[in-house]
């Protein structure tokens, strides 16, 4: 026996000691409370108290940038450029943190100079009084760079294309249009400056918009922590936190400002790569390690991570003051790569500026050597230049980047009503080809409130109920009779991280506040049910913790005698008689029972009575424990053994109590009762599963629970929909490749045994454990990627990662859902990672998106983020016809026929610029088509933004049918008013007065009819597989687009003003178009939109067919 120091001085030294904890969601840290006037019980829970409080809106000004995000908790990214820049701007900062020497002083000397209190924290007029000095904990907004934002405005998208062409346009009607420049070059010009305004003005509103959208979404993001104020645990919003507040840190949380530990756990570590570009988690410390303030270890800084661990720390700086704030100062914020969406709209641009390009180069090389030398007077130098603008400005779609922005801020406002805060722009796009998602259990299937169902003490089971009842009916008979639920009672009420929240503690018992995961809360609850926790918890002094991680699956706290009393509840009354109270210890234990109940050699009998823990008793504790699992419940045991002091090596606050503490709990325990607990599915999701999986999405179940209960969890929720005799196991993944089966039966002259089949195909349900997992080959990895309805039990961080990157090395786009600690990983890994608001800080700063509510809500993210895509490929199937393919025709014909330009360059641009973008912002705001969640997910690497299906759509199909129906028109118009195609054919003559008043006629009927039949190919590009009467326009809510009449009204009134006005018409070469050349244009669209009714229909009648296969 060793002889421990006083007990007043084991405060100030105590180091509570903690298991690496990387844990599954139930995991949850544990660590010191050492005063009495708080609570005996440890307030370090690993659930951020986010739980605690419904989320409110927060300055968004509060989150770190999405840019700075890295964990580098088990993931290695390489970022070189940004590290540097990180590395860099922490040199910087160095040089004015210099004087700063918090991490120097003792913890007393902090508390002296912030007028703080280890026991009680600041007061309120404390508060009050440091928010005055220095103001609320939130950085200063970044600089606006409004130059360098209008320059973007300006020159962004399209344009630098537009400015320019406008420049050389200006420069054909003077100086090279002399002596008689072209009033309609001016006019070109002019409109060209316009549209270039009105687009950078655009943009500007856009910028302006999305980003209010956004800020809003992002503004919902909780960002609270836990403090110590007027000797009370309170939740406080961020922006709040002043200097010398007592902060309690747990793992998952992310610092709200810089502070100075004066208590850790021997296993924190935090991330500080968001500041200092350190890949490795750093452990904290007490004492200072460094002399540098950025170096030393006792330092936390703002907007740091805690991975691992928990820890008390004493806030000494707020908002700029911190390292975060100077730092931010000094830094830009790294630029993101090109994300999935810009990529393929980059490689669309580029398409059409290649063909745009190849164009002007054919028509340059005509010019020069043919036109040139033979007709010089056709095509002047000014009127070249008009023709190259033209065949630039006519390829490139105007439109798509305001249907772009439109579709983004459209499918923001979306997420946003559904209260889903989506980080970025890649987290749409990727929404829309996720295959596999692989989901959490607690919290995110389950609605994540545990409630004790049963106990069992012995091999007695009862409900809550019936043990209150029996408890009373004990009590009534008097002392001396068995106190076997006084003893369940009490290991539940001191083996337990959760607490209740002091502002709640005179409410209802359901109705509490505890501070804790979900499990432990269930467990306080049951325990307090039976009587009062805090009475017991008086009982006994808390003197190492050791807190529930993924890897032990248990929690251990030791306690020692405070109240005689403790023992007469906690111990039957010999074991109690045997305690001496002031050396002994109780070592408590609560975990998973697969793991303890090995080492348990004793068990408490519904007597009150410590028995030998034979074979039939095992037995039967078991049955009730799978029994318990196989309903859906968590089963929970609890155990005990008394450590006399004659055994007890180490003081608790040496290092050395916790390997100690682990041998003695590895055999000698004493079985005091197991507790199922219930954590029913949300409500609404069967549904949701039901969608998903329609949408081709296979769902996963990821937990860390037992084998039977993650099974009939997921029985519930429709993830698995098998009965129990076809749901798989490990046995039916063979570990041979189908071909070595092959080869091995062939060899031994007989065919496969049922076991050694090769799997071929897509099976439905399988359901493995984590060790099971670690186990598998390539072979059996590949034959599991094939069903579709699969549940991982008892996995680890390390096997959530697992999963992730080999669905992802079989190109699937996997999404991953979690909310602890233990998810981060795994969450950064996955294509798209989505975290609920309730998780963990690490959690949402790892996801890529957050569900604020429901997880419902996912459904509709997964089918906006569809739609986005659908909508753009409308969008461009739409603008490629008339204003690229029917545009570049006339001057092709002029080059090369030597045709007049029976299209106006001037109608071009109004076509490119005006008519068709309205249309195409319009298609930005179609509604989903009924059968987008019946699809199957895209590809990203085979199903492109433009395709060859696509480019033949919209070249071959539709531009070919607007070209020739609008040649058709024009030149029989001038046929029938006196000028012959015969003569126009290879003519390369300047006509006459009336001759060109005939052309210009022909060149307005010619705009008159791209116009109206583009009506029509809006009407048939809203849907690529419904018909329109399948998907109205009107009077159907689910599917209407009132926008589409305005754009075509629009256009009707374009056609008006720049045709018929007659100081118009002389400038810009237009004339009034005849009434019935607006009719026949409306017989050839209705023509065009029942060629793609019956292109739909073939389609959706033969989906295997040879037209299926070029629909774009």
């Amino acid at each position: 026996m060793v002889a421990f120091e006083d007990e007043a001085d084991v405060p100030e030294k105590r180091r509570i000691r903690y298991a690496d904890d990387e844990e599954a969601q139930e995991a949850r840290g544990v660590g010191p409370i050492l005063s009495r006037q708080l609570s005996s019980i440890s307030q370090m829970s690993i659930r951020s108290n986010r739980s605690i409080t419904r989320r409110r809106s927060i300055d968004p000004t509060l989150a770190i940038p999405i840019e700075y995000r890295t964990l580098s908790f088990h993931i290695e990214e390489t970022k070189e450029k940004e590290l540097a820049a990180a590395r860099n701007a922490k040199q910087k900062a160095a040089a004015e943190l210099v004087d700063l020497d918090w991490h120097k002083i003792t913890p007393d000397e902090l508390y002296t100079l912030l007028s703080s209190s280890r026991s009680s924290g600041l007061g309120a007029d404390q508060v009050k009084a440091a928010l005055e000095k220095y103001g609320r904990n939130t950085p200063s907004p970044p600089p606006s760079h409004t130059t360098k934002k209008i320059l973007e405005y300006m020159f962004g998208g399209f344009g630098s294309i537009l400015l320019t062409g406008s420049i050389l346009v200006f420069i054909s009607w003077k100086p090279l249009g002399e002596p008689d420049p072209a009033p309609a070059n001016l006019a070109l010009a002019i409109v060209l400056a316009v549209v270039f305004l009105i687009q950078a003005l655009f943009n500007a509103w856009q910028d302006w918009s999305s980003s209010r959208v956004m800020n809003s979404i992002t503004g919902m993001l909780p960002d609270s922590c836990l403090l110590l104020r007027d000797g009370n645990q309170v939740t406080v919003m961020a922006p709040e936190v002043v200097p010398g507040d007592i902060l309690f840190i747990k793992a998952g949380n992310k610092l709200p400002a810089d502070v100075r530990f004066v208590e850790i756990s021997s296993d924190a570590k935090f991330d500080r790569s968001i500041l200092t570009g350190e890949s490795m988690p750093v452990a904290g410390a007490v004492e200072s390690t460094d002399d540098n303030y950025l170096e030393t270890r006792c330092i936390g800084m703002q907007g740091t991570h805690a991975i691992s661990g928990s820890g008390i720390g004493v806030v000494v700086d707020t908002g700029d003051r911190t390292v975060f704030g100077r730092i931010a100062k000094l830094t830009n914020t790294p630029k993101t790569g090109s994300t999935t969406l810009q990529k393929e709209i980059l490689r669309f641009v580029l398409i059409i500026v290649s063909l745009m390009v190849f164009m002007n180069v054919i028509v340059l090389i005509l010019w020069g050597a043919y036109l040139r030398p033979k007709h010089v007077a056709w095509i002047s130098v000014a009127g070249l230049i008009v023709d190259i603008v033209t065949v630039a400005i006519a390829f490139v779609p105007e439109g798509l980047p305001i249907a772009l922005t439109a579709s983004l801020t459209i499918t923001a406002n979306i997420m946003k009503r559904n209260n889903i805060l989506c980080k970025s722009l890649k987290t749409v796009e990727t929404l829309g080809a996720v295959s596999v998602l692989c989901s959490d259990k607690t919290g995110t299937l389950t609605k994540n409130q545990m409630t004790a169902s049963d106990c069992c003490i012995g091999t007695k089971t009862m409900s809550p109920a019936e043990a209150l009842n029996e408890l009373n009916t004990l009590e009534e008979k008097g002392s001396g009779g068995p106190n076997m639920i006084k003893q369940l009672r009490a290991v539940s009420a001191i083996c337990n991280a959760g607490e209740f929240d002091v502002t709640t503690i005179n409410q209802p018992l359901a109705d509490r506040i505890i501070i804790g995961d979900a499990t432990d809360q269930a467990v306080l609850r049951f325990s307090e049910n039976l009587g009062a926790v805090q009475v017991t918890r008086e009982m006994w002094r808390k003197r190492f913790d050791l807190a529930f991680n993924s890897k032990n699956k248990f929690m251990i706290r030791v306690n020692s005698l405070v109240d005689q009393k403790g023992v007469e509840d906690a111990l039957p009354v010999l074991e109690g008689s045997a305690f001496d109270h002031e050396k002994d210890m109780l070592l408590t234990i609560k975990g998973a029972p697969d793991v303890l109940i090995g080492r348990c050699t004793s068990y408490l009998d519904q007597e009150g009575f410590t028995r030998p823990l034979n074979e039939t008793t095992l037995k039967t504790i078991e049955d009730v424990k799978d029994n318990w699992s196989s309903e859906g419940k968590r089963v929970i045991l609890l155990a005990r053994k008394v450590l006399p002091h004659q055994v007890i090596v180490n003081n608790p606050a040496a290092n050395e109590f916790e390997t100690e503490t682990m041998e003695h709990a590895k055999t000698g325990l004493t079985l005091v009762g197991l507790i199922g607990i219930v954590d029913p599915p949300r409500d609404e999701i069967p549904e949701v599963i039901r969608v998903l999986r329609a949408a081709g999405i296979r769902i996963n179940m990821v937990t860390g629970d037992f084998k039977l209960t993650a099974q009939a969890i997921a029985r519930d929720c429709g993830i698995i929909t098998n009965a129990t005799k076809d749901v798989h196991d490990v046995s039916f993944l063979s570990r041979d490749s189908p071909t070595d089966l092959a080869i091995k039966a062939r060899s031994s002259g007989s065919s496969p045994t049922t076991e050694e089949q090769p799997r071929q195909g897509r099976y439905t349900s399988i359901v493995l454990s984590g060790p099971e997992l670690m186990a598998l080959n390539e072979n059996q990895w590949n034959a599991l990627c094939l069903y579709d309805e699969v549940v991982f039990a008892r996995t680890t961080p390390e096997q959530k990662l697992r999963i992730v990157k080999e669905y992802q090395a079989r190109d699937h786009v996997v999404g991953m859902t979690g909310d602890g600690v233990n998810d981060a990983p795994s969450l950064k890994q996955a294509d798209i990672g989505i975290a609920p608001g309730s998780g963990s800080d690490i959690a949402i700063e790892a996801a890529d998106m957050v569900l604020l509510e429901s997880f419902s809500a996912i459904t509709d993210a997964v089918l906006y983020g569809r739609v986005v895509f659908d909508n753009l490929k409308k969008t461009i199937c739409y603008l490629l016809p008339a204003g690229s393919f029917s545009e570049l025709w006339p001057i092709m014909t002029n080059v090369i026929f030597g045709l007049p330009q029976v299209l106006s360059s001037f109608l071009m641009i109004i076509i490119c610029c005006f008519t068709d973008c309205a249309a195409a912002t319009a298609l930005a705001y179609e509604k989903p088509e009924a059968d987008v969640m019946l699809r199957p997910p895209r590809n990203p690497k085979k199903d492109k933004l433009v395709d060859w299906k696509l480019m033949f759509h919209a070249y071959v199909v539709v531009g070919l049918i607007e070209t020739i129906t609008s040649f058709s028109m024009a030149y029989w118009y001038a046929q029938r008013k006196g000028v012959p195609f015969s003569v126009l054919w290879f003519g390369y003559f300047q006509p006459d007065d009336q001759q060109q008043q005939v052309l210009n006629e022909a060149s307005s009927i010619y705009f008159v009819n791209l116009v109206v039949m583009q009506w029509f190919n809006l009407m048939a590009t809203r849907t690529r597989h419904l018909s329109i009467f399948q998907h109205p326009p009107a009077f159907d809510k689910a599917t209407q687009n009132f926008y589409l009449f305005p754009a075509i009204l629009f256009a009707f009134v374009i056609i008006f003003v720049f045709n018929y006005p007659p100081g118009l018409q002389s400038t810009l070469g237009t004339s009034n178009i005849p009434v019935e050349y607006f009719f026949l244009p409306m017989a050839f669209g209705l023509g065009l939109l029942f060629i793609d009714e019956a292109r739909k229909w073939a389609v959706r009648r033969s989906p295997n067919g040879l037209l299926a296969k070029m629909a774009w």
